[in-house]
């Protein structure tokens, strides 16, 4: 249901049950939203407080639901500053993962991840791996978080990964990511739509980076000179491009052409496969929810999916992979699963204004 919905907010074209979907979505979400607004402004006008930070503090977020590039931006956002040589700590809620995240639970001081995805969740350890000096703590209450990692490691830059809406604590500098395809979707709050606060909170960003994942770069800078003239905000644009995929388990290429199965657990997905559509053949995907944690039960029904259509290579995220890897290390596969790395490119030094 969750997936039928999330594909209803960036629906152009509705049928009449759709609509009427979505209209109950709005009567349903309406206390949300008002909660929402109340907050914001009180926050605005200064009537609840706000924690300050000794150190240069960044939020990376969005105003959608998942899926928009923070991921792979927060890494890029990491290396720039600890290219520097500054001492960098990424603060994440911890979302999806068995280690509680009611008190901060430090995931990496910088070597590389202490536990695996399926214990301390998809994106922490992603980071921990793929930013090696980098600090990552993970609680649902970014101060205390803050407070620890402070304590242990006096870092130079906080990152806030999926920081925007976590208006408990000050930023010097907020950052907000917009998919350059998907845009605001159908422009409602959740749960009609994939807005998680009503559009116009975007004004209280500095810096606002649309993430262009295809080749329609020419419609990727119109609509960041379109962001420039209503929003008027800087405006970046952030390209994602493919860059090889990989075996999850002994790092062999996959050769390019072949019959491929894929699958995701990530908001908007659409952008992932066509990737894929570029130098392999998808005969099929398969979807799961946003942050989903796999078992050998979903194992096996992939497994016997693509062995269905007669195909041997499975290709995922690499989120989805650091989850998968401990499921599959020990097991004989009759199949090849492989993950698809992506780029990130843009000028950092711009947004961050250093």
């Amino acid at each position: 249901m969750k997936l039928f919905i999330s594909k209803l907010h960036y629906k152009k074209d509705t049928n009449i049950l759709e609509k009427a979907i979505i209209f109950s979505l709005k009567i349903i979400g309406l206390p949300y939203t008002i909660v929402t607004n109340i907050r914001n402004k009180m926050y605005d006008k200064k009537l609840l407080p706000a924690y300050n930070s000794k150190s240069f503090v960044i939020s990376v977020g969005n105003i959608t639901t998942g899926g928009v590039g923070k991921t792979p931006f927060t890494l890029e956002l990491a290396k720039y500053y600890l290219s520097l040589n500054k001492k960098v700590a990424i603060l994440s809620r911890g979302y999806g993962a068995k280690l509680s995240n009611k008190t901060p639970q430090l995931i990496s001081d910088g070597a590389g991840a202490m536990f695996p995805a399926t214990v301390a969740g998809d994106e922490p350890v992603w980071l921990s791996n793929n930013c090696k000096g980098a600090i990552v703590v993970t609680c649902a209450s970014r101060i205390k978080a803050e407070k620890f990692v402070k304590a242990k490691f006096n870092p130079d830059i906080i990152i806030l990964d999926d920081g925007f809406q976590h208006r408990k604590m000050k930023r010097d500098l907020d950052i907000v990511l917009i998919d350059a395809k998907n845009k605001f979707g159908n422009k409602l709050v959740l749960p009609a739509g994939p807005l998680r606060e009503t559009l116009n909170n975007i004004n209280r960003a500095d810096k606002i980076v649309v993430v262009n994942k295809s080749n329609d770069t020419k419609g990727a800078l119109k609509y960041c000179d379109y962001l420039k003239n209503t929003i008027k905000k800087d405006i970046f644009m952030c390209k994602l491009v493919p860059d090889r995929a990989y075996n999850i388990l002994n790092d062999e290429p996959l050769i390019k052409g072949k019959r491929i199965l894929a699958f995701s657990a990530i908001g908007q997905p659409d952008s992932f496969y066509d990737f894929l559509k570029e130098d392999y053949k998808l005969v099929a995907v398969l979807d799961f929810e946003d942050h989903h944690g796999y078992d050998t039960d979903d194992i096996a029904k992939i497994i016997s999916f693509a062995q269905e259509e007669n195909i041997d290579s499975i290709v995922t995220t690499e989120k989805d992979a650091v989850k998968l890897y401990d499921i599959i290390k020990d097991v004989d596969m009759p199949v090849n699963f492989y993950a698809l790395k992506l780029k990130a490119f843009m000028d950092i030094k711009d947004v961050c204004g250093k």
